[in-house]
């Protein structure tokens, strides 16, 4: 099976891959046993809208070697347009999905993000990573990093934390450091590591590591995962989801239906 294997399905200018997680997990484990890296990116209504009218968006979808749907008003769009997505495939599962996979190889993994460490407790990279490791077996953590907030900001710093992943040499990548940050991020790694491969993974790292709880299965399924979001962060995402994105998504979806 090759990513080639798949014609994309568009959506307003976006191509998605229309495949399983599992698939996904297959893919990047046959590209690792090959040498060829790659980087996973997984749009969800706010990164489509976005997309819109920020070419550096626009650029980070041009370089994704696999595009997947975060969300189900994507999969619905999908439909109504008459060339279907089989399901949705959140960055949440995939860091799950394919650590499992990549534990079955032996594989490295390095995690990015998280909360900081406080009061005895480790940051959220480490305790992701530490629970990726024991409920995944075979799985090889090559490291962890939690950058202070703006670290990106000194180049020194940036350059010193791009070295500390590279040298780490590890074959799957997981950047939990909000879009479009973490895919700048990976823009940047990717030149450095050729052979390995990425996702960013926004609040996932916050979600292995416990800090913070998924939604309940049922709302992932019936695509209300953003309801369970905006009630626990409500003043940080009411006027994204509501002001923004929900508009967006109504129109995608109008837009799905006359094609």
């Amino acid at each position: 099976m090759s990513i080639e294997a798949f014609d994309r399905v568009h959506l307003d200018g976006t191509g998605f891959d229309p495949i399983t997680e599992g698939e996904v997990v297959a893919l990047v484990r046959e590209a690792i046993a090959a040498g060829r890296g790659g980087r996973i990116l997984t749009p969800n209504i706010d990164i489509m809208r976005q997309a819109q009218g920020d070419p550096e968006v626009r650029g980070y979808l041009a370089d994704a070697d696999l595009i997947v749907a975060d969300g189900m008003p994507l999969v619905w769009a999908s439909r109504l347009s008459g060339t279907p997505l089989p399901e949705r495939v959140a960055g949440s599962s995939l860091v799950w999905s394919l650590s499992r996979g990549l534990g079955h190889d032996g594989r490295s993994v390095f995690v990015v993000g998280g909360s900081p460490a406080a009061d005895g407790v480790k940051d959220g990279a480490t305790r992701a990573a530490d629970r990726l490791a024991a409920e995944c077996a075979g799985l090889r953590v090559a490291g962890t990093l939690c950058p202070d907030f703006g670290f990106e900001q000194d180049e020194q710093t940036y350059a010193d934390f791009c070295a500390k992943v590279a040298g780490a040499e590890p074959d799957m990548v997981y950047v939990g450091l909000g879009f479009p940050k973490q895919e700048a991020v990976i823009t940047r790694l990717r030149a450095l590591m050729p052979r390995a491969w990425f996702i960013g993974c926004g609040a996932a790292v916050n979600f292995v590591a416990g800090d913070v709880d998924r939604a309940p299965r049922w709302m992932q399924r019936t695509g209300l995962e953003w309801a369970h979001r905006l009630g626990t962060e409500p003043r940080r995402l009411a006027g994204r989801y509501l002001k923004h994105d929900a508009p967006y998504a109504l129109r995608l979806l109008a837009q799905a239906r006359r094609r």
